[in-house]
C-alpha cells in the first residue's frame, strides 16, 4: 500500500473513532458508575493490527483531541481525565502487542488500565481519594467491556482487508 493510501486509511479510522466516541457519549448511557463500552477502542485496536503502533497512536491522539474539541471540553478537566486513561491504556497496548498477546486480552487490559488511569486523574485533579472505593466495581466493568470490544475487534480484523 502506498503512503498516500495508508494515510487516507488512517484519517478515515481517526474520523471513525471520533464519531463512534461521540455517538457513545451522546446516545448510549453508561452501564453504571460511569462505565462505558469503549467502542472507539475497537477502531484503535484495528489500526494497531492493520497498520502498527505509530498509526494506532495517531488515531488515539486524533480521537482525544478532535473528540474533546467537538464536545467543547478541550483542555478542560474531562480532557485531562480522558487523556490520562488513553495514555495508560496505550502504554499497556504497546507492551502487550510486543509480547504478542491476543487482541481480546489486550483489549481487557487496555480497558482496565484506561479506567485505572482515569481514576488516578480524578484522585489527583479533585483530591478525592475516597473515590478509590469504586475500584472493584470499575475493574469488573472494564474487564467485561474489554472482553466485548476485544471480541468485536478480532472479528473486524479478521474480516476487513486494508
Amino acid at each position: 500500500m502506498n503512503r498516500t493510501k495508508r494515510y487516507a486509511f488512517i484519517g478515515v479510522l481517526a474520523a471513525l473513532a471520533v464519531v463512534v466516541n461521540l455517538i457513545e457519549n451522546w446516545f448510549i448511557p453508561p452501564v453504571g458508575f460511569g462505565i462505558r463500552f469503549g467502542l472507539a477502542n475497537i477502531v484503535s485496536l484495528v489500526a494497531l493490527k492493520k497498520f502498527g503502533l505509530k498509526e494506532m497512536s495517531l488515531v488515539v491522539l486524533l480521537r482525544l483531541t478532535l473528540g474533546n474539541l467537538l464536545k467543547g471540553t478541550i483542555f478542560g478537566t474531562p480532557f485531562w481525565i480522558s487523556a490520562s486513561g488513553l495514555l495508560l491504556s496505550s502504554i499497556v497496548i504497546i507492551v502487550l502487542d510486543k509480547l504478542k498477546c491476543s487482541i481480546t486480552f489486550t483489549s481487557m487490559m487496555s480497558a482496565f488500565s484506561h479506567t485505572f488511569g482515569q481514576l488516578l486523574a480524578v484522585v489527583m485533579l479533585y483530591e478525592q481519594v475516597n473515590i478509590i472505593v469504586l475500584l472493584p466495581v470499575l475493574v469488573v466493568g472494564s474487564l467485561g467491556t474489554g472482553v466485548l470490544t476485544g471480541l468485536i475487534t478480532s472479528q473486524v480484523v479478521r474480516r476487513v482487508n486494508l
